[in-house]
């Protein structure tokens, strides 16, 4: 299988690096780090005009701008039953809302894996996609999110906030 890699980039986050294979997206990360450690095991070339790509820049445009809320984008989704179980549960929450690890701990009939869910957001490969910004610590805190500091979360979840009132 080939796969390519490109880049997306926002004032709110920063940059993206995008992985794919032929057919969805494989990886999103924040960290140049854990890109080169995902793209040295496939190899991939370069490609910015792929579809997948093409695809996800006009989603992610739109998911900024407040007019998409719910992703459309094929996911190559590589976890165990678990962490799968709570990506799905993510991928619920609606836009502009939170929950806490506790209540998609209770939600998942997982109740003492609250630790567990933490590990599973983190390990989450779709940032935003499988919306872990939306999870939120018992007291409604903000938490660590997809190995970058809380920063990113507070601005997606304003952006959201923001775009949900005026729609």
């Amino acid at each position: 299988m080939k796969y390519y890699y490109s880049q997306y980039e926002r004032p709110e986050i920063g940059k993206l690096y995008l992985l794919a294979d032929e057919e969805a997206m494989v990886h999103m990360t924040y960290n140049p780090v854990d890109f080169e450690k995902q793209a040295s095991v496939c190899r991939p070339v370069q490609m910015d005009e792929h579809e997948v790509f093409k695809e996800l820049r006009i989603w992610l445009d739109g998911y900024f701008s407040g007019v998409n809320k719910e992703f459309t984008i094929p996911l190559r989704e590589k976890g165990t039953e678990f962490q799968k179980q709570v990506w799905n549960r993510m991928k619920e929450i609606p836009y502009g809302e939170t929950k806490s690890y506790s209540e998609i701990a209770y939600e998942i009939n997982r109740p003492k894996a609250v630790r567990a869910i933490g590990q599973a957001s983190k390990a989450n490969p779709y940032p935003i996609l499988v919306p872990c910004h939306r999870v939120v610590g018992k007291k409604g805190q903000l938490t660590g999110y997809a190995g970058s500091k809380t920063d990113i979360k507070d601005r997606l979840l304003t952006l959201e906030n923001k775009n949900w009132v005026t729609r």
